[in-house]
């Protein structure tokens, strides 16, 4: 064998090596070779039941996707996320940066979620959900079999030297899937700005936006690079979930996953062939269909982004070689190698003990969040001042934040004190829609109602005669 390999040339040598490699042990991400090269995935068009209910819900998915940014409720945009002007509007309710706290929950209780699904159902998100597969897979890919044809005519085109036919496919390839990267370059910014303000951006000369158009122009070249060259390398390398995966999953784990035991040992379908052998008729058509290049039949990798076209391709093959689908499924590790049923462990349980514990606290958070912030405190430097009938007066400074898009009037009411409420000016308690208003006032009280050095006092704010909210500040009198 040795004295074979030296008289080979050195290609043939390297290859060969190479081939021996991948039997024994895969080292490497799925599209890269051992010389460090990257293997092009060319994906056949998957056909099945799995992949027609990806069909469907990913036109849900674009349709969602595209017209949020048209719907308005209330004049304002249904969804929202100015993260320049720290504005955000989650379906008609507006969020400023006061209200960070929700979001770093939300941000929590969405990691915790993550985690706990992920140790259930595995990559189900990657493959049904995450906008990178959903868009590759079910837009970008679809258009590209449209144009190049099937993965061997993919191949076929890729192999051979530029002439008329490959220029038109792969130059109209390229064009279509630049505007459409634009078009959806567009579609964020909608979500940024609003759609009127996109809309008076495009109106506007390009000289009023320079930054807009430059950044509307990077986001388009990005989109057109991932989904152009980058694709299938988003999911095996550049992702962390990816990463994550391999941490959460356990044996119990919910994934896409080939039934060793009934397929091997593989082998072609011969009459003349006596040995026993597995369902699996090694015909690599799992293969073929998988967007990031792996054998599933090698067991669970860090490629695999769990989008069932493996099992369409599998129980394809089954019902024409009439054996039972399934060979490829949805399993667990235990399920295939014990015959074990799906079991809720301790540590799922304690991931939704968690969860909905956040989940409870955030949608506390949401619904006893006010739209009217108010801050109270007495005026720095200032003392009392004695007023005539026997009467004190502090003076205080009020910010308060209007999160709402309208202009809203308030009254100040003393909840625990018979007192008075006398403003700086008549019209300070106009507060500007989506601002923060600041407001200067009097309280004055009897002396009789002081019985110490500072007195507490609750601060109720009201809008047309409905209180908004209650806030506490203290009362500086003299000494007792």
């Amino acid at each position: 064998m040795h004295v074979q390999k030296m008289q080979m040339n050195k290609e043939e040598f390297d290859e060969e090596i190479e081939i021996e490699q991948v039997v024994t042990y895969r080292d490497r991400v799925s599209n890269v070779s051992a010389k460090g090269k990257r293997n092009w995935v060319f994906a056949e068009k998957p056909n099945g039941w799995f992949y027609t209910l990806r069909h469907y819900f990913s036109l849900f998915y674009f349709i969602t996707f595209f017209s949020i940014p048209l719907i308005k409720v209330n004049g304002m945009p249904l969804l929202m996320l100015n993260f320049p002007e720290g504005k955000f509007i989650i379906f008609t309710k507006i969020f400023w940066p006061q209200d960070f706290f929700i979001f770093a929950v939300a941000m929590i209780t969405g990691i915790i979620f993550i985690a706990l699904f992920t140790v259930i159902y595995g990559r189900l998100f990657c493959g049904w959900v995450c906008p990178q597969t959903v868009f590759m897979e079910m837009m970008f890919r679809k258009l590209e079999w449209w144009i190049e044809g099937s993965y061997l005519q993919q191949q076929k085109l890729d192999k051979q030297e530029w002439n008329t036919d490959k220029i038109i496919k792969r130059g109209g390839k390229h064009i279509v899937f630049f505007l459409l990267s634009f078009l959806i370059a567009h579609t964020f910014l909608a979500y940024i700005l609003g759609l009127d303000g996109l809309l008076k951006a495009i109106r506007e000369p390009f000289s009023e936006h320079i930054l807009l158009l430059s950044g509307l122009l990077i986001f388009t070249f990005l989109f057109y690079a991932v989904f152009a060259f980058v694709r299938d390398i988003v999911c095996t390398t550049i992702c962390p979930y990816g990463r994550l995966q391999s941490v959460l999953f356990d044996k119990d784990t919910m994934q896409v996953a080939y039934d060793y035991k009934r397929g091997e040992p593989r082998g072609r379908l011969s009459p003349k062939d006596t040995q026993l052998k597995g369902d699996c008729i090694d015909c690599h058509k799992c293969v073929h269909v998988c967007p990031t290049g792996i054998d599933i039949r090698n067991g669970v990798q860090m490629e695999c982004i769990g989008c069932t076209a493996c099992i369409d391709a599998c129980d394809e093959v089954m019902l024409k070689i009439k054996k039972p689908i399934g060979l490829i499924r949805y399993a667990s590790e235990n399920q295939i190698a014990n015959g074990s049923k799906f079991r809720f462990n301790g540590r799922m349980k304690a991931y939704t003990i968690l969860l909905s514990v956040l989940t409870l606290f955030m949608a506390v958070l949401i619904a006893t969040r006010h739209s009217i912030d108010t801050y109270i405190s007495r005026s720095k430097g200032q003392l009392y001042q004695e007023l005539p009938n026997n009467k004190l007066s502090n003076l205080y400074s009020a910010k308060i934040i209007n999160k709402t898009n309208k202009e809203v009037e308030i009254e100040f009411k003393i909840e625990n004190a018979v007192g008075e409420v006398r403003m700086v000016s008549k019209h300070e308690t106009h507060l500007k829609k989506e601002a923060l208003n600041e407001l200067t006032f009097f309280i004055i009280l009897d002396k009789g109602q002081i019985q110490q050095r500072n007195t507490k006092l609750k601060i109720g704010i009201y809008n047309k005669g409905k209180k908004i909210e209650t806030v506490s500040t203290t009362f500086l009198g003299p000494f007792i």
